[in-house]
């Protein structure tokens, strides 16, 4: 029998009994030992357990299939086989109101982030040169006696204490528990890093409406939809829940069927599913949007008044807009004039209507201008906080977004730049948790070389990668699977929605849960640490925040705390319509001035890089995260059908100008790198414009990611909207070549799979 580190299915061994096993190579390998059965589960019947998807930042609810089986586990040091309840099919929870039991892709083949061969097993120590990967293997006592010893100074300062929490973006208790951890370290700083980051339409919904949050959009109750730039079928904010809500929009009303246009300069999963197709000039999204605002107001579809203060926020908008006329509009966008009169005459007749804005026109250095632009807009239309328009989810008590962004945050940029400086203060010690900003950032942004200079670095991931192999000390978490798991649903849902969910299965490895280490940590330190986390675990922290909803009305009631909390465990979570909703939006601060129209600032001059270069999220990838999972890396792109790697999207008639034919490999140069990969000539791209999906690429990140591939991210300029610091990502300008004939291209067809010029047989 092979030693395997997926699931082992046997019958034919009893409890005790020893198998022999063997290695790849052929080499005896050490007695397996098959574990006392831990647990009880009727074998053939399945048992569903809810659950949390992890797979972007939506926060779905989950319906796990437990059965029994046995499995490769690690326990006390010792390999062997155990037969336990495993996870066999993830679906959506029906009863969860963001996705209401539909699952994407990615939510589904979440599966196979618990079974992956390349998961750390246990504790590791680096013993070799920082990124070499030489670890040994080390117990949990000593790991986390090394964590101690290595923030125990810092605690004990008042000044400054050099330590730094660089995570993913985090929502719950999660978020509560890094926050009060870090609380303990004087001058300590949370960094929190996401490439596809929402942060500038956050700080536009903080200035417009007093929302530090991202907006719910009532497509369902909708007659008319436009979208700039925004992939709200596929990769953006909420996609499940904005499916199911475009479904109703489309063909769920007796007689009504809602009207949808996409404008954007590459066309996108959801602009493949418009009524009509709009591109526009990079950048020029907010001028478009103002242009559509201008005939509103001058032809008296609708009051300029009605915007309030949203339109403030905009100059020359009591005015009536003169500079955003349609032939004015037309020159900057590349949209024709009657275009952009058609468009706000079809919003004026088909209310409710609303615009929606997210990814590539936020991801430029004019990113909040364009934000604000969409947000007087749609307040223009009358359709904010209203059926059919613009909506902000509940939050309940104790689980309320920010009503600002977090006070003691960095930039990852700041960050980088700080540690390379050696100052204010040199950062002595750096905890990981689920970023993974080597990869994920511009080379400018000299992220790397900032974090080889910092003294310790201890990472919770349960995978190497790039940033982690950079990392002193290994902690694997659990899997989500193996957790408890809790999420705070910021949009896609009209209530307020707080997730829970306990562990589905039993670990399979020698791994802990991140929070339950932190806590550990805190304990061990002593003084304001053991005091800012005073909860003997996880559970014991979410079962304290969740009580007190009991007793607002919701989707759980019952008798008694430990009755509510049991029936919460159940359901997967809490949701109620109003319980605790903020009554009062946080005030705009008065010294916002109005702003004028921007022009978006490109990273390379035009002449020596005459093609805008866009990096997209992929369904598989979304920002690279997802690309160890082999069910998505065998998945075909949704418009294009390639799969197994990367490619550069072109148009065909710059194709045709270039010389450049299907699958012939051409090299795409910024002003700091290049990359290579096979074109792809595609219809639904501006002349102007090629594009690369993120997500591949990976240098380090287990067998089925590692080596395959390019990253974009690698060759962007370190742009950032000055407002936020956010990336903008969609900011850089290149030039392109063909290098010779037929890359690496695979694609699944109609016909035979083509690798190039090799046909594989389906």
């Amino acid at each position: 029998m092979k030693r395997r580190t997926f699931l082992i299915f046997s019958a034919t061994s009893a409890a005790g009994a020893l198998l022999d096993v063997t290695h790849k190579n052929g080499a005896p390998g050490k007695e397996m030992i098959r574990f006392i059965p831990e647990t009880k589960l009727v074998p053939g019947i399945a048992v569903h357990r809810p659950g949390i998807c992890t797979q972007c930042p939506a926060g779905c609810g989950l319906d796990v299939r437990v059965m029994e089986g046995d499995a490769e586990v690690m326990r006390d040091g010792q390999m062997g086989l155990l037969r336990m309840g495993l996870a066999k099919k993830l679906e959506g929870n029906p009863s969860h109101p963001v996705n209401l039991g539909k699952l994407c892709p990615r939510g589904q083949a979440g599966l196979q982030v618990t079974y992956n061969p390349d998961r750390i097993g246990h504790p590791l120590k680096r013993v070799g040169p920082r990124g070499s990967g030489q670890y040994v293997e080390i117990g949990w006592e000593e790991a986390i006696g090394e964590v101690v010893d290595r923030l125990k100074p810092l605690a004990a300062r008042t000044d400054s204490s050099g330590l730094v929490f660089l995570t993913q973006s985090l929502r719950g208790r999660r978020q509560v528990l890094v926050e009060q951890f870090l609380s303990a370290f004087a001058g300590s700083a949370l960094v929190p890093f996401e490439f596809f980051d929402d942060a500038v339409l956050r700080e536009a919904n903080r200035l417009s409406f007093g929302r530090y949050q991202l907006p719910t959009f009532d497509l369902a109750g909708s007659r008319y939809v436009i979208s700039l730039g925004a992939d709200f079928l596929g990769t953006w904010n909420s996609p499940v829940a904005q499916s199911l809500a475009y479904g109703t929009m489309r063909q769920g009303r007796s007689g009504v069927r809602g009207r949808f246009v996409q404008v954007e300069s590459r066309m996108t999963q959801t602009g493949a599913n418009a009524d009509e197709w709009v591109p526009a000039h990079p950048g020029s999204e907010g001028t478009l949007a103002l242009g559509l605002a201008h005939v509103l107001i001058n032809e008296h579809l609708r009051p300029a008044a009605s915007a309030a203060g949203a339109g403030d926020l905009i100059e020359g908008w009591k005015a009536g807009l003169p500079q955003y006329s349609p032939e004015a509009v037309a020159w900057k966008t590349g949209v024709p004039p009657a275009t952009i009169r058609s468009l706000a005459r079809d919003l004026a007749a088909h209310m409710p209507a609303v615009v929606i804005v997210g990814g590539p026109p936020l991801a430029q250095t004019n990113g909040l201008f364009t934000a604000l632009a969409v947000n007087a807009l749609n307040a223009l239309l009358g359709g904010v906080n209203q059926p059919g328009g613009l909506q902000f989810s509940p939050q309940a008590v104790g689980f309320a977004a920010p009503a600002n962004p977090p006070q003691n945050a960095l930039s990852l940029q700041e960050l980088a730049q700080q540690i390379l400086n050696g100052r204010p203060n040199p950062v002595q010690a750096l905890l990981l948790y689920g970023a993974n900003p080597a990869f994920a950032s511009p080379s400018g942004w000299q992220v790397k070389e900032a974090l080889e200079k910092v003294p310790f670095i201890a990472s919770f991931s349960n995978f190497v990668d790039e940033t982690t192999g950079l990392a002193d000390l290994l902690l694997p978490d659990h899997s989500y699977l193996e957790s408890w798991l809790d999420h705070v649903s910021e949009s896609g849902a009209k209530e307020a929605v707080i997730s829970v969910a306990p562990p589905a299965m039993e670990p399979l490895h020698n791994t802990r849960a991140t929070p339950d280490i932190l806590i550990e940590t805190a304990h061990r330190l002593g003084g304001r640490a053991a005091n800012a986390l005073p909860w003997k675990s996880y559970e014991e922290m979410l079962r304290s925040a969740f009580v007190p909803l009991r007793h607002f009305p919701g989707s759980v009631t019952a008798s008694s705390d430990d009755e509510f909390w049991k029936q919460v465990k159940l359901q997967g979570g809490w949701w109620g319509a109003s319980a605790g909703q903020i009554s009062k939006p946080a005030s705009r601060p008065g010294s916002f001035s109005p702003v004028n129209e921007q022009q978006p600032e490109f990273d390379g001059s035009a002449k020596d890089f005459p093609f805008h270069f866009l990096p997209f999220a992929s369904q598989p990838f979304y920002d690279g995260r997802n690309a160890n999972l082999p069910w998505l890396q065998e998945m075909p792109d949704v418009l294009t059908t390639a799969m197994w790697g990367s490619w550069v999207e072109i148009n065909p008639q710059t194709a045709q100008e270039l010389g450049i034919e299907q699958g012939d490999l051409v090299e795409v140069t910024s002003a700091h790198a290049a990359l290579q990969a096979p074109a792809v000539l595609s219809p639904g791209i501006a002349p102007n414009v090629v594009a690369v999906p993120v997500g591949q690429g990976h240098v380090q990140y287990g067998r089925y990611a590692t080596d395959r591939g390019t990253n974009p991210i690698a060759i962007l300029g370190p742009q950032v909207e000055p407002s936020t610091g956010a990336l903008a990502w969609a900011a850089t300008r290149v030039r392109i070549r063909r290098l010779g004939p037929k890359g690496e291209l695979c694609l699944f067809s109609t016909g035979p799979i083509t690798w190039g010029e090799k046909q594989l047989k389906r």
